[in-house]
Formats: C-alpha cells, structure tokens, sequence
C-alpha cells in the first residue's frame, strides 16, 4: 500500500492507495506545534478506522507548500511507518514541462494537480484549485505547465471580511438562494460565493482568449470547490481526490 499525504497551509489530507484503488482518506489541520510523536501517532490511529495495519505501508510520498512542519512529520513517518518517504520538489520526475520564468517558484501541490489534470483528463486543461488560495493552472497539449494565476481562497476572503470589519458576524461560506440578498449574513455570502463564481468565470474564459484555446478542459478541486463547481458551466469537472490521485501518478513515474 502507498500512503500519499498532501500538506497544505489549512489542512493536510492523506489517502491510501492499493495500487490504483484509494482505499481510504483522511485529513488533519495543519498545525505547526505537533512533535513527531504526535504526527506519527495519529497517523497510524487513522490507519485503525480503516483496518489497515502499519506494516501494509509500503512507501509514502508527500506534497508541502509548509516547509515548517516538514522536520516533525518526515521524522514520525520514520519513526512510526518505519518508511523514508518521497517528498516532491524541484528533480522529482514528473512528466510535466514547467515553461515558467522559474519553474523552482511552482508551489508542490500545484505540481501535482497539474500532473493528475493532465493525465486524467487530458490536455490542454486548466486546473483550478480552491483551496486557502485559489490557483488556475494552464497545461497544454504537450503537457506543458504553461501559466499560473493566484488569488485569495475563499476562506482567506470570508476572514478579511469579518476580522477587519466590527460588525459583521464569522459565517458559514454557502452559497445563498439568490444574490438579491436581504439580510446581513445572505448579502455576505452572495458576496463571497457569487463573487468567487464571477471571478473564476472570468478568469477562464480570459485564459481561453489570451491563449487561443476554445476547446479547454476546466477541472476543479479543493475543500470549497464544489460550492462553485455547482453553480457554473465554466467548469466540466469537480474532483476532490485530484490531488491525492496526483501523488500516487507521480509516485508510479519516480519507482518507473
């Protein structure tokens, strides 16, 4: 079996592949004052729910845009699974041809969205992921990661709206029944989720015209993505396991 674990700035998601077939998944926050005995432990309490026995790990390959973090969870994985795992970075066989200014500055998990973008669901595509920041990533035909858009997650927007205002109320981030809101929390929401739907709208079809590509696949993903996925045409399909898919096709090319 092959643990993959994706460390993002909020949560880090780990899944559990038997070959192709993910046999589980799990998340955990991302908090920079766990020890090593405290990552390795948990770990292997989240193999129990599933039956899964430490011993059936046979490697582990990890994603990080949180370099923090990386000292206490490489030494629990080691401590605890027994397992030196592989961590995506800069000479990580991946397949992908990253044409950027420096290709260094291409955080890991968009590496691996991008991977499992395209040999998933082809080329050319971009990639949109709704996760702390929301990122478009444009892969071309060839498989070439051609350019990258950043802008703030939803969630980063919805605590900017509340952290910085006296009167508005922390919300739950849901998309409201109409954007003619009438009341303080639905005008908040309409806000967010329907600003979020124009801004990705917008951003697509802004792609497809400066990069001469009508027939674009669009795939999302992230924790929030299927509130947008469902509210647009724009995007063709939403996939929450892209990322943890896109470890284990990396982690095939690296054992190749």
């Amino acid at each position: 079996m092959l643990l993959v674990i994706d460390v993002g700035n909020t949560n880090i998601t780990l899944g559990i592949f038997e070959g192709d077939r993910l046999c589980g998944s799990f998340r955990m926050t991302t908090r920079m004052t766990r020890t090593s005995d405290e990552f390795g432990i948990f770990i292997c309490d989240l193999f129990k729910t599933k039956e899964i026995a430490v011993s059936d790990i046979e490697d582990v390959i990890i994603a990080s845009v949180v370099p923090k973090i990386m000292y206490s969870l490489t030494s629990g994985i080691i401590k605890y699974l027994g397992k030196t795992p592989i961590i995506v970075g800069a000479g990580t066989k991946t397949g992908l041809k990253i044409n950027t200014a420096n290709p260094k500055e291409i955080g890991a998990d968009r590496v691996v969205d991008a991977v499992a973008g395209y040999e998933m669901y082809g080329g050319p595509v971009v990639v949109i992921d709704f996760g702390t920041a929301t990122t478009y990533d444009l892969i071309l035909e060839d498989g070439s990661f051609a350019a990258g858009i950043t802008s703030p997650g939803l969630q980063i927007c919805a605590n900017a709206l509340w952290n910085e205002t006296a009167r508005l109320p922390e919300i739950e981030i849901k998309k409201p029944d109409s954007i003619l809101a009438r009341d303080t929390i639905s005008s908040m929401q309409a806000g967010l989720v329907y600003g979020c739907i124009g801004q990705t709208e917008y951003i697509v079809n802004r792609i497809k015209e400066e990069a001469g590509l009508d027939s674009l696949k669009v795939v999302a993903t992230g924790g929030l993505g299927k509130i947008i996925a469902d509210s647009t045409d724009i995007i063709d399909v939403y996939d929450p396991l892209l990322t943890l898919q896109g470890l284990r096709l990396i982690y095939n090319k690296c054992k190749r």
